[in-house]
């Protein structure tokens, strides 16, 4: 049997009362702004502890690194906590980086967005005769901005390792167009999202046949 029930915010006892530090009463984390800045303008916080970021180990690297040089380097670049790639190392690996298709549409509607998405038969299946329509695919566009890619999200082998590829080119603005006009290496999994043509919208069928 395995429980998993995450961390406890361990900042009740440790005197941020004191100086007049907030925290979220219901969980004990703390809320900055997009600067790690808590409500006591000398004080910042950074890691798992923060109210509503990513509990990733190098995202709190990142955070930490990028205050320590606005802090006392001049910089004034700031963490990303939206474009991080991350994955759930299950038995079929699922992987993602930008935006959930949920979050996407609450923060531009709907109406703004085109998600293309596909099943998809990796190679080393074809074998064994595994299903070929295990496997998924997703990418999330902003149509207002050159249908900029703000969400991709992958479910299939290695999705870690496809995600991480993928994660730097959304830094770079990755988008639709440029995505369709990547060459693709064949066969494998990565390729698919050089190949996606079938639009949530559209309703079409996305099952496959092959690899």
């Amino acid at each position: 049997v395995l429980i998993a029930i995450g961390r406890d915010a361990c900042t009740r006892n440790i005197g941020l009362q004191t100086i007049g530090v907030k925290i979220n009463e219901k969980n004990g984390k703390v809320p900055v702004n997009d600067e790690e800045q808590t409500n006591v303008p000398y004080v910042y916080a950074i890691g798992d502890i923060l109210d509503g970021k990513l509990e990733l180990t190098p995202v709190a690297i990142q955070a930490g690194r990028l205050l320590a040089q606005r802090l006392y380097g001049g910089s004034s670049r700031k963490c990303d906590y939206i474009n991080v790639p991350t994955t759930v190392f299950t038995p079929l690996e699922y992987g993602s980086c930008g935006y959930a298709e949920e979050r996407a549409i609450d923060e531009y509607g709907k109406q703004n967005l085109e998600v293309y998405h596909t099943l998809f038969w990796p190679l080393e299946w074809t074998v064994p005769g595994r299903d070929n329509n295990t496997c998924y695919a997703k990418i999330i566009c902003n149509k207002q901005d050159n249908n900029r890619v703000i969400g991709l999200h992958v479910l299939g082998p290695n999705a870690g390792e496809v995600t991480q590829g993928f994660a730097a080119a959304i830094k770079c603005g990755l988008t639709k167009e440029l995505l369709d006009e990547t060459i693709g290496i064949h066969p494998t999994c990565a390729e698919v999202f050089t190949t996606m043509d079938i639009t949530k919208s559209s309703g079409q069928d996305i099952t496959q046949k092959g690899c």
